[in-house]
């Protein structure tokens, strides 16, 4: 018998018994399945065991199934809803992030952006011996004694594609603000549900471009401010405050509390945001790419503006279409001011 004649266990989700082919071996097996017999008992065979299953019908549970019906998801299971996946598959919810872990930094711009900010707290610092030098000659404190590697060694644990500059390190992420204690003044952006990694660095990049004050998102249904956010970020991740946030509408609402504009961005905007009243202290609210502002997101702002664009193609990137938001809203603020 070659492989692929070889009957083929079935899916089973964890925390079920194994079945087996029906017969007792591969060369007898006729395809159907059958449960593995229990500590103790003879294996049962063909008919005998359709049998002894329905006798069993109207029994109590046994001790551990916790009367569960045959075919129904075990406690813990994943769920198995979701349209479109046809019969017999599973949705598998994944695992919320860790997000206790060390931030791994890497690039020039990045690193030195953070071994300048003395808020970091630095695990290790792998460096090649010319990043090494040119750390020196630009006078950078250095608060963890650097290891002299190789830069295959760096490849090695980002990836080929990854340009380190021959410099990655792994600090404690940056504590987040309390949104209670962002002064009233001046401009912050606030992200609903922007997960792009790349995306959002490059939105952070924008905003320490323009002396944001800080830029808000939730905890869920955002990126870690690690890796590929940080090096896109290009040392923003360490010039501007993440207030991170569990329930965004209710931040939109202290905000406004606090005397805060807050104005949302969607391309079905009621106006654009050129011709907008804006005023600072001011919030504006970005939502992700493709989807939008959510309905709460929108109903909760002072007001949602659009960006018209004069040329043929009339949307842009949510980070280009950030930049330029930024700055419509700072030229504004500093007229009215």
């Amino acid at each position: 018998m070659i492989d692929r004649d070889r009957p083929k266990k079935p899916f089973r989700p964890a925390g079920q018994r194994p079945w087996r082919p029906e017969g007792g071996g591969a060369s007898e097996g006729t395809g159907k399945a059958t449960p593995w017999p229990r500590k103790g008992e003879e294996p049962r065979k063909g008919d005998e065991a359709r049998k002894g299953d329905e006798a069993r019908k109207g029994e109590a549970p046994r001790k551990g199934e916790g009367g569960r019906k045959h075919g129904a998801p075990h406690k813990g299971a994943p769920s198995q809803k979701g349209g479109g996946r046809g019969p017999g598959k599973r949705h598998f919810r994944p695992e919320p992030r860790d997000r206790e872990g060390p931030a791994v930094l890497y690039g020039w711009h990045t690193v030195k952006a953070a071994l300048d900010n003395p808020q970091r707290r630095f695990h290790r610092l792998l460096v090649t011996e010319n990043a090494a030098r040119r750390l020196e000659e630009d006078g950078v404190r250095l608060p963890v004694t650097p290891e002299l590697v190789r830069p295959e060694q760096i490849d090695a644990m980002l990836g080929p594609d990854a340009v380190h500059q021959g410099l990655l390190a792994e600090a404690d992420p940056l504590e987040s603000p309390d949104i209670q204690d962002l002064a009233p003044e001046g401009l912050v952006l606030v992200l609903d549900q922007i997960t792009d990694p790349h995306n959002v660095g490059a939105i952070l990049r924008s905003a320490a471009a323009f002396a944001v004050a800080a830029v808000i998102t939730t905890a869920r249904h955002s990126p870690e401010a690690t890796g590929v956010l940080a090096k896109a970020a290009s040392g923003a991740l360490d010039l501007v405050p993440i207030v991170t946030v569990g329930n965004l509408s209710r931040a939109l609402t202290t905000l406004k509390d606090n005397g805060w504009l807050t104005v949302g961005l969607d391309s079905e905007g009621d106006a654009d945001l050129a011709a907008t009243p804006l005023h600072g202290p001011l919030a504006l609210v970005v939502g992700a790419e493709g989807k939008g502002l959510r309905h709460l997101t929108r109903q909760t702002c002072d007001a949602v503006a659009r960006i018209d664009l004069p040329g043929k193609i009339t949307s842009l990137n949510v980070s280009n279409a950030t930049a330029l938001a930024l700055y419509v809203a700072s030229t504004r603020i500093k007229a009215a001011g």
